[in-house]
């Protein structure tokens, strides 16, 4: 076996130009350890050759060269792994480019990792768009509002670094995400529909239009958005996006089919969180309280930071009589992620408890609280002014916020305002576009069903709270007993079936016509029997 014929005097020298080789291949070359590794192999080379001799010598060395040039020859296959885990700065980033929920402590990393990059390198527009993304996310998991105008910051710089009519799809996705997450969605339309007009396969376009259109109440749109996103990106945030649209039709199995997808999609404990506490509210929508308090609190044992799963579970234990739980989790939730919601649900809570001054201290910071939220909050303070301070403030509330935003949930909340105004027939108007695009929700059932006891409807009324018990008879702590105590007030209706199907006085039976004797035709003649030929 002839070493010199490939230009090596000894094994040792052979295996030294392959360590060599193997250096360079498998390191990056970006790395600085990559020369230096490379330099030593170098002065091992140059020492005084080691002397092989023996079969077994020449046959570890042929091993040897097999296993170096099949790890050669695979590793090209391979050539974007990375043999080390992704560390938690490129976990969130990673997340946060396909717009996904990020661990605490890996959004935090980003965030230190990219600030100290855009201080040393103050021109480079993808990370600045990188960390307004960032910042945004981090708005979302700890609703403090100073992370809004930070990520405003940072998404416009990336923009003055190169403008969206250059391509700065990042940038305008960003600007897109963080005005819907101010609920701004008329903004987020418009970002979202010129990254789709310039680059209409790029499909992060897709989930900022499908939320925009939803928060628009342009649900045929939110739909058509959403199958294309399916089609470009199958993944969670398509699932989770279809679910949403799925749930604003009324189509709760398909809804829970789809979120089941985003589950089998989503990779971290952060995401995985995000699912199960979206399918606790599916559960909980539809009256399952049991399968939402299992949902809810899968969602804390995956990421107990999931501050949303334990608003929801305060609710549930509410449902199921378990106050003073309920109380406990709804405090531990504000705690961690103030949200006006969650406020206006404790104050209800402790309202049904009987807990007066506790409820009027959580009622009265509700308005502060919104305002420092950095979020258009108009639709929780038109409800809260509707049903516990002054009506007509919440009718001029939700009337601006219907010219803005005509979703579902405006409708039905300013229907509800104008009942307990005293407009009931303009209250109708929205209670029937609020429970007439499909979603299928108690508080809607039940709001539309006082409105139309209000006009004299009680067929409607009745069937309306029919409803809003059947699909879930313990939607709220204050409105749930109320809806029970109305249906029971109307009672049943009288029997016969529908007033209009009843005759004005009691039914007589017609008298009829006697009918005449009708004479029976003649009967025709017997023919005589013939006589036989016998003559017998």
């Amino acid at each position: 076996m002839a070493f010199g014929a490939i230009g090596v005097n000894t094994p040792a020298t052979f295996f030294g130009h392959l360590s060599e080789l193997f250096i360079l291949t498998h390191s990056d070359p970006m790395d600085p350890m990559r020369e230096a590794s490379v330099s030593q192999e170098r002065q091992r080379q140059a020492a005084p050759p080691v002397t092989f001799t023996g079969r077994k010598t020449l046959v570890a060395a042929a091993v040897a060269v097999v296993l170096i040039a099949g790890a050669l020859l695979i590793r090209p296959a391979r050539a974007g792994d990375d043999a080390r885990p992704p560390g938690p700065s490129e976990r969130a980033r990673a997340a946060v480019g396909m717009g996904a929920p990020v661990a605490a402590v890996d959004l935090s990393a980003l965030i230190a990792d990219r600030e100290k990059w855009v201080g040393e390198h103050g021109d480079d527009e993808a990370s600045w768009a990188v960390l307004g993304s960032a910042y945004v996310e981090q708005a979302r998991r700890t609703a403090d509002p100073g992370w809004y105008p930070k990520a405003e910051k940072a998404l416009k710089r990336s923009l003055e670094l190169r403008p969206a009519e250059k391509g700065n799809f990042d940038a305008m996705t960003g600007m897109g995400t963080l005005a819907n997450a101010r609920r701004d969605f008329g903004t987020g339309k418009r970002w979202g529909e010129l990254v789709r007009a310039q680059g209409p396969k790029r499909w992060t376009a897709y989930p900022v239009l499908v939320d925009a259109y939803t928060g628009l109440g342009d649900y045929k749109a939110a739909e058509k958005a959403m199958e294309r996103l399916v089609d470009l990106r199958p993944g969670l945030a398509a699932f989770t996006r279809a679910s949403q649209v799925y749930r604003d039709r009324g189509w709760r199995e398909d809804a829970a089919m789809s979120m089941e997808h985003a589950g089998g999609a989503a990779q971290t404990p952060a995401e995985k969180a995000y699912v199960l506490f979206r399918l606790g509210e599916l559960a909980w929508e539809r009256g399952d309280e049991a399968e939402a308090l299992r949902q809810y609190e899968a969602a804390l044992r995956t990421d107990p930071a999931q501050a949303q799963a334990l608003g929801g579970r305060a609710r549930v234990l509410a449902a199921l009589g378990r106050g003073g739980e309920a109380v406990r989790d709804y405090r531990l939730a504000l705690g961690r992620a103030p949200s006006a919601e969650l406020a206006l649900e404790l104050g209800e809570l402790l309202e049904s408890l009987k807990r007066g001054d506790e409820a009027k201290a959580v009622y009265d910071g509700l308005a502060a609280q919104a305002a420092r939220s950095g979020v258009n909050e108009e639709l929780v303070l038109g409800r809260y002014e509707a049903d516990h301070g002054d009506p007509t403030a919440a009718v001029r509330r939700l009337t601006a916020e219907w010219a803005r935003h005509k979703s579902v949930q405006v409708a039905d909340a300013l229907g509800w305002a104008l009942h307990k105004a005293g407009d009931d027939p303009a209250a109708l108007e929205h209670a029937k576009k609020a429970t007439e695009q499909g979603v299928r929700l108690a508080e809607f059932s039940y709001h539309r069903a006082m409105i139309e006891r209000g006009l004299g409807d009680e067929a409607g009324a009745r069937r309306h709270l029919q409803e809003a018990l059947r699909t879930h008879p313990r939607f709220s702590p204050v409105r749930g007993p109320l809806a029970k105590e109305a249906l029971a007030s109307i009672g049943q209706p009288p029997a016969g079936g529908p007033e209009n199907m009843q005759p004005a006085t009691p039914w007589v039976a017609p008298e009829l016509p006697k009918a005449k004797p009708v004479a029976k035709p003649a009967s025709a003649p017997k023919p005589k029997p013939k006589p036989s030929p016998s003559g017998r």
